[in-house]
């Protein structure tokens, strides 16, 4: 069980590294630029796939965590 925690756990970290920067609007916020943070965008190809897969895997571990918690 702690294996795969361990394995989802760093397979997470590396899969929300890869994603593009979604914040990068968000120092435009700050610093008084054109403010489209919320702008309708659609993910498309490997951006869609990192995505979902993020959502697959931390699903994971979240299911995971608590099977674990009560075992």
């Amino acid at each position: 069980m702690e294996t795969a925690l361990l394995i989802i756990s760093i397979l997470l970290i590396i899969i929300v590294l890869l994603q593009s920067g979604k914040a990068e609007s968000a120092a435009q916020i700050l610093s008084g630029g054109q403010s489209d943070l919320f702008s309708k965008r659609k993910e498309r190809g490997s951006e869609l796939f990192i995505s979902r897969l993020t959502f697959v895997l931390g699903m994971a571990f979240f299911v995971i965590c608590l099977v674990a918690m009560f075992i």
